[in-house]
Protein backbone atom coordinates (compact mmCIF):
# COMPACT_ATOMS: atom_id res chain seq x y z
CA UNK A 1 0.00 0.00 0.00
CA UNK A 2 1.25 3.51 -0.69
CA UNK A 3 2.25 5.15 2.57
CA UNK A 4 -0.13 8.06 2.14
CA UNK A 5 -3.01 6.19 0.57
CA UNK A 6 -6.54 6.45 1.91
CA UNK A 7 -7.06 4.36 5.03
CA UNK A 8 -9.98 2.46 3.57
CA UNK A 9 -7.97 1.61 0.49
CA UNK A 10 -5.32 0.23 2.79
CA UNK A 11 -7.86 -1.89 4.59
CA UNK A 12 -8.92 -3.43 1.32
CA UNK A 13 -5.32 -4.36 0.63
CA UNK A 14 -4.79 -5.69 4.12
CA UNK A 15 -8.11 -7.49 4.37
CA UNK A 16 -10.31 -9.28 1.93
CA UNK A 17 -13.60 -7.73 0.88
CA UNK A 18 -15.30 -10.49 2.82
CA UNK A 19 -13.33 -9.57 5.93
CA UNK A 20 -14.44 -5.95 5.57
CA UNK A 21 -18.04 -7.02 5.32
CA UNK A 22 -17.92 -8.73 8.69
CA UNK A 23 -16.00 -5.96 10.49
CA UNK A 24 -19.11 -4.24 11.76
CA UNK A 25 -18.22 -3.48 15.35
CA UNK A 26 -16.08 -0.43 16.07
CA UNK A 27 -13.54 -2.23 18.25
CA UNK A 28 -12.66 -4.64 15.46
CA UNK A 29 -12.32 -1.83 12.94
CA UNK A 30 -10.20 0.16 15.39
CA UNK A 31 -7.81 -2.79 15.85
CA UNK A 32 -7.48 -3.20 12.10
CA UNK A 33 -6.79 0.50 11.62
CA UNK A 34 -4.17 0.48 14.36
CA UNK A 35 -2.45 -2.56 12.86
CA UNK A 36 -2.49 -0.96 9.42
CA UNK A 37 -0.92 2.26 10.70
CA UNK A 38 1.83 0.39 12.52
CA UNK A 39 2.37 -1.89 9.55
CA UNK A 40 3.09 1.07 7.29
CA UNK A 41 5.33 2.90 9.76
CA UNK A 42 3.02 5.89 10.14
CA UNK A 43 1.53 5.19 13.56
CA UNK A 44 -0.69 7.90 14.89
CA UNK A 45 -3.07 8.12 17.76
CA UNK A 46 -6.27 7.14 16.05
CA UNK A 47 -8.40 8.49 18.86
CA UNK A 48 -8.75 12.25 18.68
CA UNK A 49 -6.60 12.77 15.58
CA UNK A 50 -7.44 13.05 11.91
CA UNK A 51 -5.87 10.69 9.44
CA UNK A 52 -5.33 12.94 6.45
CA UNK A 53 -4.65 11.71 2.96
CA UNK A 54 -1.69 13.53 1.45
CA UNK A 55 -3.42 13.30 -1.91
CA UNK A 56 -4.44 16.85 -0.93
CA UNK A 57 -1.23 18.87 -0.92
CA UNK A 58 -0.20 22.52 -1.07
CA UNK A 59 0.73 21.95 -4.73
CA UNK A 60 -2.93 21.30 -5.48
CA UNK A 61 -3.68 24.90 -4.49
CA UNK A 62 -1.45 26.17 -7.29
CA UNK A 63 -3.14 23.78 -9.69
CA UNK A 64 -6.79 24.60 -9.03
CA UNK A 65 -7.07 27.90 -7.12
CA UNK A 66 -7.02 31.48 -8.39
CA UNK A 67 -3.59 32.86 -7.42
CA UNK A 68 -4.78 35.83 -5.35
CA UNK A 69 -3.53 34.13 -2.16
CA UNK A 70 -0.14 32.69 -1.27
CA UNK A 71 -0.90 30.30 1.60
CA UNK A 72 1.78 28.67 3.71
CA UNK A 73 3.14 25.24 2.87
CA UNK A 74 1.32 23.53 5.74
CA UNK A 75 -2.34 22.50 5.62
CA UNK A 76 -4.08 22.42 9.00
CA UNK A 77 -6.59 19.60 9.44
CA UNK A 78 -7.70 19.93 13.04
CA UNK A 79 -8.15 22.65 15.64
CA UNK A 80 -9.02 22.62 19.31
CA UNK A 81 -8.94 25.67 21.53
CA UNK A 82 -5.77 27.62 20.74
CA UNK A 83 -4.03 24.68 19.08
CA UNK A 84 -3.87 23.51 15.47
CA UNK A 85 -2.50 20.35 13.85
CA UNK A 86 -1.34 19.96 10.26
CA UNK A 87 -1.45 16.95 7.94
CA UNK A 88 1.69 15.51 9.50
CA UNK A 89 0.34 15.79 13.03
CA UNK A 90 2.55 18.75 13.94
CA UNK A 91 1.05 21.00 16.60
CA UNK A 92 0.89 24.80 16.44
CA UNK A 93 -0.20 27.39 18.97
CA UNK A 94 -2.51 29.86 17.27
CA UNK A 95 -2.05 33.56 18.06
CA UNK A 96 -3.55 34.56 14.67
CA UNK A 97 -7.09 33.31 15.23
CA UNK A 98 -7.98 33.32 11.56
CA UNK A 99 -7.23 37.10 11.56
CA UNK A 100 -9.24 37.97 14.69
CA UNK A 101 -12.09 35.61 13.80
CA UNK A 102 -11.83 32.59 16.10
CA UNK A 103 -12.62 34.56 19.24
CA UNK A 104 -13.41 31.42 21.25
CA UNK A 105 -10.70 29.29 19.71
CA UNK A 106 -11.18 26.34 17.40
CA UNK A 107 -14.20 24.05 17.69
CA UNK A 108 -15.56 25.52 20.91
CA UNK A 109 -18.03 22.91 22.22
CA UNK A 110 -20.89 25.38 22.60
CA UNK A 111 -20.48 26.60 19.01
CA UNK A 112 -20.23 23.05 17.69
CA UNK A 113 -23.45 22.20 19.52
CA UNK A 114 -25.28 25.27 18.17
CA UNK A 115 -24.18 24.52 14.63
CA UNK A 116 -25.13 20.85 14.94
CA UNK A 117 -28.50 21.56 16.55
CA UNK A 118 -29.41 24.18 13.95
CA UNK A 119 -28.06 21.98 11.15
CA UNK A 120 -30.55 19.32 12.18
CA UNK A 121 -33.38 21.83 12.10
CA UNK A 122 -33.18 24.51 9.38
CA UNK A 123 -30.35 25.72 7.13
CA UNK A 124 -31.51 28.35 4.70
CA UNK A 125 -34.60 30.29 3.70
CA UNK A 126 -33.48 33.51 1.94
CA UNK A 127 -34.93 36.81 3.07
CA UNK A 128 -38.31 36.14 1.53
CA UNK A 129 -38.85 34.72 5.03
CA UNK A 130 -37.30 35.58 8.37
CA UNK A 131 -36.13 33.08 10.97
CA UNK A 132 -35.87 32.73 14.73
CA UNK A 133 -32.06 32.70 15.14
CA UNK A 134 -31.72 35.92 13.11
CA UNK A 135 -34.36 37.71 15.14
CA UNK A 136 -32.94 36.54 18.47
CA UNK A 137 -29.43 37.67 17.49
CA UNK A 138 -30.66 41.03 16.19
CA UNK A 139 -32.54 41.64 19.46
CA UNK A 140 -29.41 40.91 21.49
CA UNK A 141 -27.31 43.26 19.36
CA UNK A 142 -29.88 46.02 19.72
CA UNK A 143 -30.22 45.50 23.46
CA UNK A 144 -26.43 45.59 23.98
CA UNK A 145 -25.45 48.55 21.77
CA UNK A 146 -26.60 52.01 20.65
CA UNK A 147 -28.39 50.48 17.67
CA UNK A 148 -32.07 50.00 17.00
CA UNK A 149 -31.92 48.16 13.69
CA UNK A 150 -29.68 45.43 12.25
CA UNK A 151 -28.89 44.24 8.71
CA UNK A 152 -27.24 40.82 8.36
CA UNK A 153 -24.83 39.76 5.62
CA UNK A 154 -21.89 37.38 5.28
CA UNK A 155 -18.66 39.32 5.77
CA UNK A 156 -17.08 42.54 6.90
CA UNK A 157 -16.79 43.84 3.35
CA UNK A 158 -20.51 43.28 2.80
CA UNK A 159 -21.35 45.00 6.08
CA UNK A 160 -19.22 48.00 5.08
CA UNK A 161 -20.70 48.07 1.60
CA UNK A 162 -24.16 48.24 3.17
CA UNK A 163 -23.05 50.99 5.55
CA UNK A 164 -21.64 53.13 2.76
CA UNK A 165 -24.69 52.68 0.55
CA UNK A 166 -26.96 53.55 3.46
CA UNK A 167 -24.95 56.66 4.31
CA UNK A 168 -25.09 57.92 0.74
CA UNK A 169 -28.81 57.23 0.39
CA UNK A 170 -29.65 58.81 3.74
CA UNK A 171 -27.67 61.94 2.90
CA UNK A 172 -29.33 62.33 -0.49
CA UNK A 173 -32.79 61.84 0.96
CA UNK A 174 -32.26 64.18 3.91
CA UNK A 175 -29.79 66.62 2.37
CA UNK A 176 -29.17 67.07 -1.33
CA UNK A 177 -28.15 65.12 -4.41
CA UNK A 178 -24.56 66.41 -4.11
CA UNK A 179 -24.12 65.44 -0.45
CA UNK A 180 -22.05 62.37 -1.36
CA UNK A 181 -18.50 62.97 -0.13
CA UNK A 182 -17.03 60.16 2.00
CA UNK A 183 -13.99 60.90 4.14
CA UNK A 184 -11.80 58.00 5.23
CA UNK A 185 -8.27 57.53 6.51
CA UNK A 186 -4.93 56.58 5.04
CA UNK A 187 -3.87 53.01 5.83
CA UNK A 188 -7.46 52.13 6.66
CA UNK A 189 -8.96 48.85 5.55
CA UNK A 190 -12.66 48.24 4.95
CA UNK A 191 -12.86 45.19 2.71
CA UNK A 192 -12.28 44.07 -0.87
CA UNK A 193 -15.41 45.04 -2.78
CA UNK A 194 -14.61 47.86 -5.19
CA UNK A 195 -16.47 50.44 -3.08
CA UNK A 196 -14.98 49.34 0.26
CA UNK A 197 -11.45 48.86 -1.05
CA UNK A 198 -11.62 52.36 -2.53
CA UNK A 199 -12.73 53.82 0.78
CA UNK A 200 -9.92 51.92 2.45
CA UNK A 201 -6.84 54.11 2.35
CA UNK A 202 -4.37 51.72 0.72
CA UNK A 203 -3.92 52.26 -3.00
CA UNK A 204 -2.01 48.96 -3.28
CA UNK A 205 -5.33 47.16 -2.88
CA UNK A 206 -7.50 49.43 -5.03
CA UNK A 207 -5.27 50.32 -7.99
CA UNK A 208 -5.36 48.38 -11.24
CA UNK A 209 -9.11 47.87 -11.62
CA UNK A 210 -10.02 50.92 -13.68
CA UNK A 211 -12.06 53.94 -12.61
CA UNK A 212 -12.81 53.93 -8.90
CA UNK A 213 -16.04 54.98 -7.17
CA UNK A 214 -15.82 58.73 -6.85
CA UNK A 215 -16.12 61.38 -4.17
CA UNK A 216 -13.94 59.55 -1.66
CA UNK A 217 -11.23 61.51 0.16
CA UNK A 218 -8.42 60.23 2.40
CA UNK A 219 -6.58 62.01 5.19
CA UNK A 220 -4.03 60.88 7.80
CA UNK A 221 -5.41 59.06 10.84
CA UNK A 222 -5.41 61.13 14.05
CA UNK A 223 -4.92 64.36 12.06
CA UNK A 224 -7.65 66.69 13.29
CA UNK A 225 -6.46 69.67 11.24
CA UNK A 226 -6.69 67.63 8.04
CA UNK A 227 -10.25 66.63 8.87
CA UNK A 228 -11.28 70.17 9.70
CA UNK A 229 -9.87 71.32 6.36
CA UNK A 230 -11.78 68.82 4.23
CA UNK A 231 -15.13 68.15 5.91
CA UNK A 232 -18.03 70.30 4.69
CA UNK A 233 -21.77 70.26 4.12
CA UNK A 234 -21.35 68.02 1.07
CA UNK A 235 -19.88 65.29 3.28
CA UNK A 236 -22.28 62.41 3.79
CA UNK A 237 -20.08 60.27 6.05
CA UNK A 238 -16.77 59.83 7.80
CA UNK A 239 -15.69 56.20 7.99
CA UNK A 240 -13.05 55.07 10.45
CA UNK A 241 -11.77 52.14 12.43
CA UNK A 242 -11.77 52.91 16.16
CA UNK A 243 -8.37 51.18 16.14
CA UNK A 244 -6.64 50.66 12.81
CA UNK A 245 -5.84 46.98 12.33
CA UNK A 246 -4.35 46.27 8.90
CA UNK A 247 -2.80 49.73 8.90
CA UNK A 248 -0.44 48.94 11.77
CA UNK A 249 -2.44 48.63 15.04
CA UNK A 250 -2.89 52.36 15.58
CA UNK A 251 -5.21 53.67 18.30
CA UNK A 252 -7.04 56.96 17.88
CA UNK A 253 -6.30 59.85 20.18
CA UNK A 254 -9.34 60.25 22.42
CA UNK A 255 -9.62 63.95 21.59
CA UNK A 256 -9.44 63.16 17.87
CA UNK A 257 -12.27 60.60 18.09
CA UNK A 258 -14.45 63.04 20.00
CA UNK A 259 -13.77 65.84 17.52
CA UNK A 260 -14.67 63.56 14.60
CA UNK A 261 -18.07 63.09 16.23
CA UNK A 262 -18.49 66.84 16.75
CA UNK A 263 -17.54 67.68 13.17
CA UNK A 264 -19.92 65.07 11.78
CA UNK A 265 -22.73 66.59 13.84
CA UNK A 266 -21.81 70.09 12.67
CA UNK A 267 -22.01 69.13 9.00
CA UNK A 268 -24.89 66.61 9.29
CA UNK A 269 -22.58 63.80 8.22
CA UNK A 270 -22.90 60.25 9.51
CA UNK A 271 -20.09 58.69 11.52
CA UNK A 272 -19.44 55.07 10.50
CA UNK A 273 -17.31 52.90 12.77
CA UNK A 274 -15.82 49.86 11.08
CA UNK A 275 -15.63 47.41 13.98
CA UNK A 276 -15.12 44.35 11.84
CA UNK A 277 -11.82 43.62 13.60
CA UNK A 278 -12.27 45.48 16.90
CA UNK A 279 -15.79 44.28 17.66
CA UNK A 280 -17.16 41.42 19.76
CA UNK A 281 -14.78 41.70 22.68
CA UNK A 282 -11.47 42.10 20.86
CA UNK A 283 -10.44 45.26 22.76
CA UNK A 284 -11.91 44.22 26.11
CA UNK A 285 -15.16 46.08 25.41
CA UNK A 286 -18.06 44.47 23.59
CA UNK A 287 -17.41 47.07 20.87
CA UNK A 288 -14.48 49.47 20.85
CA UNK A 289 -16.67 52.59 20.63
CA UNK A 290 -17.75 51.88 24.20
CA UNK A 291 -14.23 52.48 25.43
CA UNK A 292 -13.87 55.72 23.47
CA UNK A 293 -17.05 57.34 24.72
CA UNK A 294 -17.96 58.14 21.11
CA UNK A 295 -21.14 56.72 19.61
CA UNK A 296 -21.28 56.21 15.84
CA UNK A 297 -24.38 56.47 13.64
CA UNK A 298 -23.59 53.22 11.85
CA UNK A 299 -21.41 50.35 13.07
CA UNK A 300 -20.23 47.30 11.16
CA UNK A 301 -19.39 43.94 12.69
CA UNK A 302 -18.15 40.61 11.33
CA UNK A 303 -15.07 38.42 11.95
CA UNK A 304 -15.51 37.37 15.61
CA UNK A 305 -19.30 37.77 15.46
CA UNK A 306 -19.66 34.19 14.20
CA UNK A 307 -16.71 32.77 16.10
CA UNK A 308 -15.46 31.29 12.81
CA UNK A 309 -18.75 30.90 10.95
CA UNK A 310 -19.20 33.57 8.22
CA UNK A 311 -21.55 36.39 9.21
CA UNK A 312 -21.56 40.16 9.07
CA UNK A 313 -23.86 42.82 10.46
CA UNK A 314 -24.56 46.52 10.05
CA UNK A 315 -26.05 48.27 13.08
CA UNK A 316 -27.75 51.65 13.03
CA UNK A 317 -30.68 53.70 14.33
CA UNK A 318 -34.31 53.49 13.28
CA UNK A 319 -34.24 56.95 11.68
CA UNK A 320 -31.22 56.17 9.51
CA UNK A 321 -32.34 52.63 8.70
CA UNK A 322 -35.57 54.02 7.25
CA UNK A 323 -33.66 55.02 4.11
CA UNK A 324 -32.94 51.36 3.36
CA UNK A 325 -36.41 50.69 2.03
CA UNK A 326 -37.67 47.37 0.72
CA UNK A 327 -35.68 46.39 -2.36
CA UNK A 328 -32.86 48.93 -1.94
CA UNK A 329 -30.35 46.37 -0.67
CA UNK A 330 -30.20 42.69 0.11
CA UNK A 331 -28.24 39.47 0.58
CA UNK A 332 -29.29 35.95 -0.35
CA UNK A 333 -27.46 34.31 2.55
CA UNK A 334 -27.53 37.23 4.98
CA UNK A 335 -29.10 36.28 8.30
CA UNK A 336 -29.30 32.58 7.48
CA UNK A 337 -30.29 30.35 10.43
CA UNK A 338 -26.98 28.47 10.61
CA UNK A 339 -24.83 31.59 10.85
CA UNK A 340 -27.15 33.36 13.26
CA UNK A 341 -27.48 30.36 15.58
CA UNK A 342 -23.69 30.11 15.93
CA UNK A 343 -23.32 33.89 16.23
CA UNK A 344 -25.97 34.06 18.95
CA UNK A 345 -24.06 31.55 21.04
CA UNK A 346 -20.78 33.35 20.37
CA UNK A 347 -22.32 36.66 21.37
CA UNK A 348 -23.79 35.24 24.58
CA UNK A 349 -20.41 33.87 25.67
CA UNK A 350 -18.34 36.93 24.75
CA UNK A 351 -20.81 39.46 26.15
CA UNK A 352 -20.04 38.50 29.74
CA UNK A 353 -17.96 40.08 32.45
CA UNK A 354 -15.82 36.97 32.69
CA UNK A 355 -14.73 37.05 29.06
CA UNK A 356 -14.43 40.83 28.65
CA UNK A 357 -12.42 41.31 31.82
CA UNK A 358 -10.39 38.25 30.85
CA UNK A 359 -9.37 39.96 27.62
CA UNK A 360 -7.81 42.80 29.61
CA UNK A 361 -5.95 40.31 31.82
CA UNK A 362 -4.64 38.46 28.77
CA UNK A 363 -3.47 41.72 27.25
CA UNK A 364 -1.17 42.12 30.25
CA UNK A 365 0.19 38.58 29.83
CA UNK A 366 1.09 39.35 26.22
CA UNK A 367 2.59 42.76 26.97
CA UNK A 368 4.70 41.42 29.83
CA UNK A 369 6.01 38.56 27.69
CA UNK A 370 6.80 40.84 24.74
CA UNK A 371 8.56 43.30 27.01
CA UNK A 372 10.71 40.49 28.48
CA UNK A 373 11.63 39.33 24.98
CA UNK A 374 12.45 42.86 23.92
CA UNK A 375 14.66 43.49 26.97
CA UNK A 376 16.76 40.55 25.82
CA UNK A 377 16.81 41.05 22.03
CA UNK A 378 16.02 44.75 21.46
CA UNK A 379 13.86 44.34 18.34
CA UNK A 380 10.68 46.30 19.12
CA UNK A 381 10.16 50.05 19.33
CA UNK A 382 6.82 49.63 21.16
CA UNK A 383 3.83 47.39 21.64
CA UNK A 384 0.62 49.04 20.36
CA UNK A 385 -3.04 48.23 20.49
CA UNK A 386 -5.66 47.30 23.04
CA UNK A 387 -7.04 44.09 24.47
CA UNK A 388 -6.09 41.19 22.24
CA UNK A 389 -5.47 43.27 19.13
CA UNK A 390 -1.79 43.94 19.70
CA UNK A 391 1.11 44.90 17.47
CA UNK A 392 4.81 44.63 18.24
CA UNK A 393 6.37 47.44 16.20
CA UNK A 394 9.83 46.67 14.87
CA UNK A 395 12.56 49.18 15.67
CA UNK A 396 14.70 50.92 13.06
CA UNK A 397 17.21 48.06 12.85
CA UNK A 398 14.53 45.56 11.84
CA UNK A 399 12.28 47.78 9.71
CA UNK A 400 10.53 45.93 6.90
CA UNK A 401 11.13 42.47 8.40
CA UNK A 402 7.81 41.66 10.05
CA UNK A 403 7.29 38.74 7.71
CA UNK A 404 10.66 37.28 8.73
CA UNK A 405 9.39 37.07 12.29
CA UNK A 406 6.12 35.51 11.12
CA UNK A 407 7.97 32.83 9.15
CA UNK A 408 10.36 32.16 12.01
CA UNK A 409 7.45 31.82 14.42
CA UNK A 410 5.74 29.29 12.16
CA UNK A 411 8.94 27.26 12.07
CA UNK A 412 8.78 27.12 15.87
CA UNK A 413 5.14 26.01 15.87
CA UNK A 414 3.47 29.37 16.45
CA UNK A 415 1.05 31.26 14.23
CA UNK A 416 1.13 35.06 14.28
CA UNK A 417 0.20 37.80 11.81
CA UNK A 418 1.67 40.99 10.41
CA UNK A 419 0.10 44.43 10.07
CA UNK A 420 2.20 45.92 7.33
CA UNK A 421 5.93 45.40 6.92
CA UNK A 422 6.90 46.69 10.36
CA UNK A 423 4.40 45.22 12.83
CA UNK A 424 3.98 41.69 14.15
CA UNK A 425 0.30 41.31 15.03
CA UNK A 426 -1.33 39.11 17.68
CA UNK A 427 -5.06 38.33 17.58
CA UNK A 428 -5.51 35.13 19.61
CA UNK A 429 -8.63 33.61 21.07
CA UNK A 430 -10.23 35.84 23.69
CA UNK A 431 -10.15 32.89 26.09
CA UNK A 432 -6.65 31.60 25.31
CA UNK A 433 -5.39 29.78 28.43
CA UNK A 434 -2.43 31.24 30.30
CA UNK A 435 -0.44 28.05 29.69
CA UNK A 436 -0.87 28.50 25.94
CA UNK A 437 0.19 32.15 26.16
CA UNK A 438 3.31 31.14 28.06
CA UNK A 439 4.16 28.29 25.69
CA UNK A 440 3.43 30.41 22.65
CA UNK A 441 5.61 33.27 23.83
CA UNK A 442 8.45 30.82 24.53
CA UNK A 443 8.18 29.75 20.90
CA UNK A 444 8.05 33.38 19.80
CA UNK A 445 11.17 34.17 21.80
CA UNK A 446 12.99 31.38 20.00
CA UNK A 447 11.74 32.76 16.68
CA UNK A 448 13.02 36.22 17.60
CA UNK A 449 16.36 34.73 18.56
CA UNK A 450 16.56 32.94 15.22
CA UNK A 451 15.92 36.15 13.29
CA UNK A 452 18.33 38.19 15.40
CA UNK A 453 21.09 35.60 15.16
CA UNK A 454 20.58 35.12 11.45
Amino acid sequence: MRKNGHILYGLKVLCSDKALEICHNRQTVYKLLTFLALYNGIARKLKGEHYMSHAVTRALFDEVMVPNYAPAAIIPVKGEGSRLWDQDGREYIDFAGGIAVNCLGHCHPALVKSLTDQGNSLWHLSNVLTNEPALRLAKKLVDSTFSEKVFFCNSGAEANEAALKLARRYAIEHGSADKTKIIAFEQGFHGRTFFTVTVGGQATYSDGFGPKPGDVEHIPYNDLAALEAIIDDQTCAVMMEPLQGEGGIISPDLEFAQKVRELCDKHQALLIFDEVQTGVGRTGELYAYMGLGVTPDILTSAKALGGGFPIGAMLTTTAIAASMKVGTHGSTYGGNPLACAVAETTFDIVNSEEVLSGVKQREQWFREALNRINEKYQVFAEVRGKGLLLGAVLNEQYQGRARDFLVAAAAEGLMVLVAGANVVRFTPSLIVPQADVESGMQRFEQAVANVVNG
